[in-house]
Parts: C-alpha cells; structure tokens; sequence
C-alpha cells in the first residue's frame, strides 16, 4: 500500500452513532467503569498499574469472575491510565484520582468520545504486536532488561506486518470490488500479506508462512475485538490442536468449511478508527461526504478517482445542499479546461448532471455553442426529450468522442469495458482514423495510441498507431 495514491473513499457512520458504539465496546466501557471507581484508596504501582491486592476488587467492580477477571481487570485499568481516564496524583505515594478525560465520557461531544477511544486503540494495537508473556518472562535477563536477542521477535517488523494486514482489511472493506460489510476469511488476510501477486500455486513454504501468520493473527484479533476494531470469530481450537501435533507441512486451506479457519469483519468504528491511523501516517484517505461544503471545482477533481458508486454517493450529498439551476452552472463552469484532468472532470460533470432534474434545462442551453461542453449539454437535452436541441456538427462529435475515452482512460485504464468501447467504436464509423487525428483536442495522440494498443483486430491497431503518429506531428507544428 503507497501512501503516494489515495485509498478508496469510505462511507463513515456519523460522529454520534460512532461515540454511541465507542462507548459501549468492552474495553472503553471497563476502563471508564474502573475510572468511577477509583478512590483516595486506589494505589498503584511505580508503572502506573494497579498493585496486585487491588485486582480482585477491581474486578469485582467490573461484575468479572473467573481466573482471567483480575487479568481483564488489570487491561482495562491500563487503558484508563493511558486514555486520561485516571491520573496519577502523586507517583511516590502511587495515588490516583479521575482524570480530565473522564468527563468528556459523558459531558464532550461525540468528537471528543472518538479522540478518548483512539487513544484505547493506539494502546490495544500496541498491544496485539507484543508476543505472548510468558516469552517476554524468559527473555529477562540478570538486570531486569528484556534481551530481544533472544525472542523470535522483530518489535518494528511485527508492528509493520499488523499495521500492514489492518491496512489490506481496510482496503478489502472500502474497496467496491472487495466483500464489504462481509467477513473475511483469515486465511485470505494472511494471504494477502505473503504470496507474491504473480504465484499461481502457493510453495509448501509459502503455505507454511501463511499458517503461522494465520495462528499469530487469531491472537491479534482476539485482543483487537473487545475495543470494537472488529468482530471476529477465532480459529477453530480443533484446528490449532491439530497443527500444534502436525509435524508436516500444512494442508491447503478446505473452502468448503472455511469460517473454521478465521472469520474478521471490520466494524463501522474500525473503519473511523483504522482511516485515523492512516491519515496519521500520511495516506490519503478520503471519506464520502468530505467535499459537500465545497465548490463543484473540488467535487469534481476530488472524485475524479473514486469509484463510480462513491463517486455518485459524494455527488448525491453535494447536490442535496443546492438548488439545481446554480449547481448544473456551477459544475459546467468547473468542467472546463484542457489540462489533463479536465477530460474526467467533465465525464464527472455529465454523471453529476445526470442527477439533476428538468430545472437545470437553462444552465445546459447556455452552454450549447461552448466547444468543450457543447456536445455533454446536447446529450444530457436529448435524453430528456428536450424540443430545439440543434444536431452537433461532426467537429463536435468527435471531439467529445476523444474527450470521453480520455475520460475513460484515466479512470480505468485498460479495462475490459475501454476495450469494448474501442472496438464499437472503430465498427461503428468507417475512416474513423482518418478523420480522427485532426481533431484539436489536448489528448488526441494518447487516446489514438491507446485504442491501438487496445483493439485486437492488427490491421485498425496499425490504423490508430498511424493516426496517433499524424497527431503529434500535428500537435508539434
């Protein structure tokens, strides 16, 4: 993932209903519990933890029992301390009292909710890269240090790797062509991270790693569920009895039964709380619903590379905020320019206008004899069966021919649906070529190379690449 490209759009839950789940996932809701709790009595040790004679109280306040209450209770203590929940008062003593945060809980706004609960998250993250205690004990040595030597561990590679996995589930939830609100089978987010893109059949290595990536995973999950990142349903424990005997290679994954293997769902908060990590780290991360307080100029280049349905979903908000005739002004007045954007702007216009009703009709008529708009405004009238709409002049039919594969390439490269485009389009109009490297549009050579690069049939591929040479030579004199 390159923080160079922007990331899909999400479509976030609103602020209110975020802080509504923030407060009522576990480990939030344990830790404010603990934080009410906390008297003049409470004492703590030099690492801020509560001491050990305390835990059983602590997790009694919590309504816990069991052998793993004073454990959980000892968790949500420490996401107290480390959210502002609780305050050390005096660190000799080991003394508390309620931090300022506390009452942000429930007098700030769903804004300052959010900021208290990613503050959690930063600390269960942290966490979940951490191995296992008993490990961290035997690598102490003689001063009390922990000898990392001796731990199969990489503190900065583990945290890459969940970084990176969080990440691949973030993209796998946003994206359009991903599974969405579905679940995602572990094995595939192991996957994700470990076979090469161009390996068709996974090595006996290769299979190994994932199996071990999958095993650290359920761990990682299992303490990433309680603050509410995601929902997830673990790793058969028949199956981690069975690979912990296995001495050889593991099987292929059976797809027949495979929720046995992991199942994670990012929740509507993970998807707020993993968009904050990643703006934080510098991605471009943007969310549905950003730009409707912004010109049509920002609308249509902010989404210029968002997928059609996030695309439409932006546009739809933006609308809603205004009156059709000035918006339909609004976004022509934006679609124009010969820069290289500007063909996708205004296949981004025509989409927009698209959703706008009759009202609009004057703001397109205005625009007839405009060289750039003038063909997008016959069409919009035409498919209205709006009366007096003049026929374009053929200058102008390929013009906006040219303007709309540009379009088309920029937002999809070379799709299957181009691909299609090109060759109705070479069937359709006989001398095509001929005519088209004349037309005096800024991406004329680049569209006319991409349709011979594109088209299967050789002899109109060798037609474009010709009429694509006649128009640079046109364009460098």
């Amino acid at each position: 993932m390159s923080d160079s490209s922007p990331l899909p759009p999400v479509r976030l839950h609103s602020e209110a209903e975020l802080a509504r789940d923030a407060l009522s996932t576990p480990l939030l809701s344990r830790a404010a519990r603990l934080a009410r709790w906390a008297g003049p009595d409470t004492r703590v040790d030099a690492g801020g933890s509560l001491v050990e004679e305390q835990l059983p109280a602590a997790a009694e306040a919590l309504g816990l029992s069991g052998e793993d209450a004073d454990a959980y209770a000892a968790e949500a203590w420490r996401i107290a301390v480390d959210t502002g929940l609780v305050e050390i008062v005096d660190e000799e003593a080991g003394t508390v009292a309620a931090g300022e945060e506390l009452a942000l809980l429930t007098g700030g706004s769903p804004h300052d909710v959010l900021a208290v609960w990613l503050a959690a998250l930063e600390t269960v993250v942290a966490d979940a890269s951490v191995p296992e205690l008993d490990g961290l004990v035997d690598a102490l040595d003689a001063g009390g240090e922990i000898d990392l030597s001796s731990l199969d561990w990489d503190p900065e590679a583990e945290a890459d790797f969940l970084d990176g996995v969080l990440g691949n589930l973030y993209l796998l939830t946003v994206g359009e062509d991903g599974p969405g609100d579905a679940p995602v089978p572990l094995p595939a987010l192991a996957a994700s991270m470990l076979v090469p893109g161009d390996m068709t059949e996974p090595t006996n290595d290769v299979l190994e790693q994932v199996s071990d990536a999958m095993m650290r995973l359920d761990d990682q999950f299992r303490i990433l569920e309680p603050v509410g990142l995601v929902e997830y349903q673990p790793v058969d424990e028949a199956l981690i009895a069975d690979a912990e005997d296995a001495e050889e290679t593991p099987a292929p994954v059976d797809d027949t039964d495979v929720s046995r293997y992991g199942m994670v769902r990012l929740t509507p908060l993970g998807a707020y709380g993993l968009r904050a990590r990643l703006l934080e780290a510098g991605f471009e991360a943007p969310a549905v619903g950003e730009l409707v307080d912004k010109g049509a100029d920002a609308l249509l280049d902010g989404t210029s590379a968002f997928p059609s349905a996030a695309a439409q979903a932006e546009t739809e908000q933006w609308l809603a905020r205004r009156e059709p005739l000035g918006a339909a002004r609004e976004l022509l007045s934006a679609a124009r320019g010969g820069d290289a954007g500007a063909p996708l702007r205004r296949l981004r216009c025509q989409q927009a206008l698209s959703l706008v009703g009759e009202e609009a009709e004057p703001a397109l008529r205005e625009v007839l004899d405009d060289a750039e708009l003038g063909g997008l405004a016959r069409v919009w009238l035409s498919e209205r069966g709006a009366p007096g709409v003049p026929a374009p002049s053929q200058d102008m039919v390929f013009w906006l021919t040219v303007d709309t594969l540009a379009a088309q390439l920029q937002a999809e490269g070379n799709s299957d649906e181009l691909r299609a485009l090109v060759e109705g389009l070479a069937q359709q109009h006989s001398g095509f070529f001929a005519t088209a490297w004349r037309v005096d549009h800024p991406a004329t050579a680049d569209v006319l190379e991409a349709m011979g690069r594109l088209h299967p049939d050789k002899k109109v591929a060798k037609e474009a690449r010709k009429a694509a040479f006649k128009a640079r030579s046109q364009q460098g004199n």
